[in-house]
């Protein structure tokens, strides 16, 4: 016999991406966003550490001779998720007029 779950209430929520290059620019970022959701009341879940991306780029020393010296680059992309369950207005205008450092990219997207 299968048994029927109860359907649960659609919350609003509001999803978070953080990108930056800098781990502990984002760590700070993160802290200061989960601070102003938890002081306007609302529910907080994360920050959730996802995949760092890595880029990396080979590049010749020299322009034509020298094939065999090269030189190599990295790039990280340091990434966070934060899912605010059931946000208030105030949770919501409090979290647009933030002021974050520069090299941080926010992607807030509402479900």
């Amino acid at each position: 016999m299968a048994t029927k779950k109860p359907v649960e209430e659609l919350k609003t929520r509001v999803r978070i991406k953080v990108r930056a290059y800098d781990s502990k620019i984002i760590d700070n970022s993160v802290k200061q966003i989960v601070d102003t959701a938890l002081r306007n009341g609302a529910d907080v879940v994360g920050p959730i550490p996802l995949p760092t991306e890595i880029h990396r780029y080979t590049v010749n020393r020299s322009s034509f001779v020298h094939k065999n010296a090269r030189e190599q680059y990295e790039m990280r992309v340091h990434k966070r998720l934060i899912d605010i369950l059931s946000p208030t207005p105030s949770t919501i205008n409090s979290l647009t007029n933030l002021n974050l450092p520069a090299g941080v990219d926010i992607e807030v997207k509402m479900m």
